[in-house]
């Protein structure tokens, strides 16, 4: 059954554009019964997280884990000497991370974690999102569904099977969400 009026949240953090386009499609997977807000992580506010039913919340995977202030820069750093990568505005500024750890207790509020990372043995690559998942829970969010993994190849482009990937997941994301007996807005 269609649910009118459950909203989501996605909050991404991006260096090159590939974690906000993996977030594009996953809005377009929760289309079905969510309608989804896409907020890059420097606009992501309290407010915002508070009203909705579903917040998703995903990073590139950084030294094997989540971004953090040394990593971003290197990015940045990096995305100079390459002219293929367009550095995202506000790549090297505070992040997933960060936010998360401001928003306080988030008792009740359903949440799913994403990432994306080089494709390769996550052993070896890391994921970001069971590190914001982990991070999810502490601050009192149930999870709905494992954090989702999307690949990019080693010069940081998506692979192109991806964002199809990411749509499919979005979709198992709302029925989960959906499914959930945690809802804090009537």
């Amino acid at each position: 059954m269609h649910h009118r009026g459950m909203r989501a949240l996605i909050v991404y953090e991006t260096m090159y554009g590939c974690t906000r386009t993996i977030a594009e499609h996953i809005a377009l997977g929760l289309a079905d019964r969510f309608e989804a807000t896409l907020v890059p992580v420097a606009d992501a506010t309290k407010d915002l997280a508070a009203a909705a039913d579903l917040v998703v919340c995903g990073a590139p995977t950084h030294a094997h884990g989540l971004p953090r202030p040394g990593t971003r820069r290197v990015a940045v750093d990096g995305a100079r000497r390459d002219p293929s990568l367009d550095v995202a505005p506000g790549a090297d500024g505070p992040g997933v991370r960060e936010w998360i750890a401001g928003l306080g207790n988030f008792d009740g509020v359903i949440a799913a974690a994403f990432d994306t990372r080089i494709k390769g043995p996550s052993l070896l690559t890391g994921r970001a999102g069971k590190a914001i998942a982990r991070q999810l829970h502490r601050h009192g969010c149930t999870l709905a569904i494992a954090p989702g993994s999307f690949l990019v190849d080693k010069q940081n482009h998506l692979l192109a099977d991806q964002p199809a990937r990411a749509e499919a997941w979005g979709a198992a994301l709302a029925v989960a969400a959906a499914m959930s007996p945690v809802h804090p807005h009537p």
